[in-house]
């Protein structure tokens, strides 16, 4: 752990200074993690394209609606499992890149395989406990839904860097994850709501300028609402899955790099040691006096 306190994203923050260190990791490092991330991307978005949503246009039958999701099954499971794959992987990428310039892209996909396994199982087990607080929250009110999947959204983002940074075993991971997201809880709640509401709005609007080319489309579907094929037929259009995943590689990487900013901070804040940016070199600092209580100020008397 004491190789990790020389990670740019180990420090103690307030709401100013994660968001900064977000911009700047990923500023920094635009271009290695916008390629990882595209063909992490293209991987998924290619993957979709065997789950056909158009078949289910012509159905009216709920039976037969219901019958053809479940074949659907399969796939969607797969895409699920190839997500979190390369998620871990991209953690792995973002946590050890940076302190250790050995690492590359497929050291991380081999290495990064010893923490999948433990990640999916938790993931499972989380997505029914989430899943059973999120229907408890709509019962009480909307509002308890949407704090709920706030809350379990906050507790997701501590997993894998819980799992990576201190090599703990599937128990280990949910009890700190649960501790150090309960440490500064309100903040923790607050950072995280603020982080999703700007990931929605920067990925609606990049969606939105990928769909310009595709204009067309939605107006000949609003000229004719009966006539929905040249929407539905989008996904396989080569054109749009390269652009959707530029879209997608240009926000990925945002997640685990706001997910160690969370941790980190919950590390530094834990160990009680002030980190502080070096103004110079941008980097963590802490310093001697952080370590001792500062001596009282006295008065100068003239004792003559």
């Amino acid at each position: 752990m004491d190789q990790l306190k020389g990670h740019p994203l180990y420090r103690k923050h307030n709401m100013d200074s994660a968001m900064n260190a977000l911009w700047e990791f990923y500023k920094t490092r635009f271009v290695t993690l916008f390629i990882i991330s595209f063909v992490m991307s293209c991987i998924t978005q290619y993957a979709t394209m065997f789950i056909d949503l158009k078949s289910l246009q012509s159905m009216t039958d709920p039976t037969l609606i219901m019958e053809k999701l479940k074949s659907y099954l399969v796939p969607m499971v797969i895409l699920m499992v190839v997500s979190l794959l390369l998620s871990t992987i991209l953690h792995y990428y973002i946590l050890h890149k940076p302190i250790d310039s050995s690492e590359n892209i497929f050291k991380a996909i081999y290495r990064s395989f010893n923490y999948f396994v433990p990640y999916l199982i938790i993931m499972v087990i989380f997505a029914f406990i989430a899943s059973a607080g999120i229907i408890l929250g709509i019962f009480i009110l909307i509002v308890g839904a949407f704090f709920a999947l706030n809350y379990f959204a906050m507790i997701s983002f501590f997993i894998l860097p819980v799992m990576m940074a201190e090599d703990a075993n599937i128990g280990t991971t949910i009890v700190r994850s649960l501790k150090l997201a309960h440490r500064n809880f309100w903040p923790n709640m607050g950072w995280t709501a603020v982080f999703i509401i700007l990931y929605l709005v920067i990925s609606l609007f990049l969606s939105g300028i990928v769909l310009l080319p595709f204009a067309g489309s939605f107006i000949k579907t609003f000229a004719n609402p009966q006539d929905t094929s040249s929407i539905m037929n989008l996904p396989s259009d080569p054109i749009f899955l390269l652009l959707s995943s530029a879209v997608n590689a240009l926000t990925l990487p945002l997640f685990p790099v706001f997910a160690y900013i969370m941790y980190f901070n919950g590390r530094a804040s834990e160990e009680k040691v002030e980190i502080l940016p070096d103004p110079e070199k941008g980097e963590p600092k802490v310093t001697v006096e952080d370590l001792y209580a500062k001596p009282r100020e006295e008065n100068n008397f003239d004792l003559k």
